[in-house]
């Protein structure tokens, strides 16, 4: 069974940092090109950043290019998601995913940025 468990959200200032990590299990993640997606109060969810199984290329939604970096530990079956300087519009659930569709999702981590 696909596992996904992401953690790291919280409440941070406009201009701040926070990380995001996703402990992956039942699947071969060291194999799997893995995706960051969220999804905002009331709107779709939103496809954010792609890495590829072996972490060598990585791409970016315009809207976070330059301000979020994707990275992943393969001997830990984890991946990450560093957020720099947030924005409030960046307010949203962060979910990692298999899909860059976000079909195969985990529960989420909450990131609300706020002053």
């Amino acid at each position: 069974e696909v596992q996904l468990v992401e953690s790291g959200g919280g409440l941070v200032q406009p201009g701040g940092t926070l990380r995001l990590s996703c402990a992956a299990s039942g699947f071969s993640f060291r194999y799997a090109v893995m995706h960051w997606v969220r999804q905002a109060p009331g709107k779709g969810l939103e496809w954010v950043s792609t890495i590829w199984s072996s972490g060598a290329m990585t791409y970016y939604a315009d809207s976070v290019k330059g301000r979020f970096t994707i990275s992943r530990d393969n001997t830990k079956n984890t991946l990450y998601l560093q957020l720099n300087s947030l924005k409030t519009e960046d307010t949203a659930m962060y979910y990692c995913a298999k899909d860059r569709a976000g079909q195969t999702r985990g529960q989420g981590t909450q990131v609300t940025v706020s002053s």
